[in-house]
């Protein structure tokens, strides 16, 4: 039996996954273009992952990273709101400038990483940060939105930039998106959709899988009406509870359901991508986070697990990517096997929080 290679694995995920966002491009001229140009980077991009596994130093293939800490909506379970992350005004005192953000998308090309998911808050309340983004042509820079910001500037910039990929929240139809998300956020986002499509801007759509919405977004009519809309990607990502006992979270039935699920559109839903996270972590080895397949940047720069494990002890401020990367938290997480073990509800950190503060109390003391 082969064994499992970590590099491998996510190297050839990442060149699948910009193989079929640039076949899905190809009805938009502009938006092709550029991605058969990224397909070169890409191999230059796995080149240097390779280069460096060889020499004892993994790289990940994508970063999270939330580049704002201001949200205009208020959603119904929303983890970071819970945890106090979140701020309704201006941000607060230590975020990161767009220069600093400018500077970590520089380093993070020059490695090799080719994906950075920009969230929030609402990314497009840092409309400097996704200007720097669009600068940095050798990343693909999927931008988490609630779809509710996108005005002419922002349209103009996505327009321009072809790297910079708008992914819209939707949590099914209008009821249940409202019920969570706030009454007219739906017709906001379909305009939204409207808009993008018309341009030809390439935009794909997030979706929060739970109990309440799993039979209508798993559905054959509900992903044909986002591809009708333009969507050409949708994600899917499991809840992950504000509490350990919401109900709202999958259990180990509903995964493998979701599993077969999102197998069986893939094989008649037209040419969408359609990707699952965290996705079967069985055949990941294991969780990604800790810098295993990514790690979280959050809005001041503190170097996190993941966006539902935040605990840091480095900031890419002062460490630069390649430290962060090496910091004593994500070393004692990985050794540890922390990222391996067994859990319910999406998130393997996110059910460790006891055990995660320890050991940051031990790399901190």
């Amino acid at each position: 039996m082969k064994e499992f290679n970590l590099e491998e694995f996510l190297s050839d995920g990442v060149e699948n996954t910009v193989k079929s966002i640039a076949k899905v491009s190809l009805l938009h001229p502009q938006a092709g273009k550029f991605m058969m140009q990224h397909i070169m980077e890409s191999k230059q991009a796995r080149k240097k992952r390779a280069d460096a596994e060889k020499n004892g130093r993994h790289i990940p293939p994508f970063l999270i990273a939330s580049i704002t800490n201001r949200c205009n909506l208020h959603c119904r379970g929303c983890y970071s709101r819970a945890n106090n992350a979140f701020v309704d005004g201006d941000c607060a005192s230590g975020v990161l400038s767009a220069e600093d953000w400018n500077d970590i998308f520089c380093q993070a090309g020059d490695i090799g990483v080719e994906f950075i998911l920009l969230a929030g808050g609402e990314p497009f309340v840092r409309k400097d940060v996704l200007s720097a983004a669009a600068k940095n042509r050798r990343i693909l820079f999927p931008i988490f939105t609630n779809g509710t910001m996108m005005d002419e500037a922002a349209l103009d910039l996505m327009e321009q930039s072809r790297n910079l990929m708008p992914v819209i929240s939707i949590e099914g139809d209008e009821k249940l998106t409202d019920e969570r998300r706030g009454a007219g956020v739906y017709s906001k986002l379909r305009a939204a959709m409207r808009e993008l499509n018309k341009r030809g801007i390439l935009f794909g759509a997030s979706v929060t899988v739970s109990k309440g919405n799993m039979k209508e977004v798993l559905s054959e009519s509900f992903i044909a009406g986002l591809e009708e809309a333009g969507a050409k990607a949708v994600v899917f990502v499991e809840y992950v509870p504000v509490n350990k006992d919401a109900e709202a979270a999958l259990d180990d039935a509903d995964r493998a359901d979701m599993a077969g699920r999102i197998k069986a559109l893939r094989n008649s839903v037209g040419r969408m991508l359609l990707i699952s996270f965290p996705g079967d972590e069985e055949e990941c080895g294991g969780c990604l986070a800790a810098g295993r397949g990514f790690f979280h940047i959050n809005a001041y720069g503190g170097a996190e697990p993941c966006p539902f494990s935040p605990y840091s002890d480095s900031n890419v401020k002062d460490s630069g990517l390649l430290g962060a990367l090496q910091s004593p938290l994500f070393t004692k997480l990985k050794q540890n096997g922390n990222l391996a073990q067994e859990h319910t509800g999406g998130c393997t950190l996110f059910q460790q929080q006891k055990q995660v503060r320890e050991l940051l109390s031990e790399v901190t003391e």
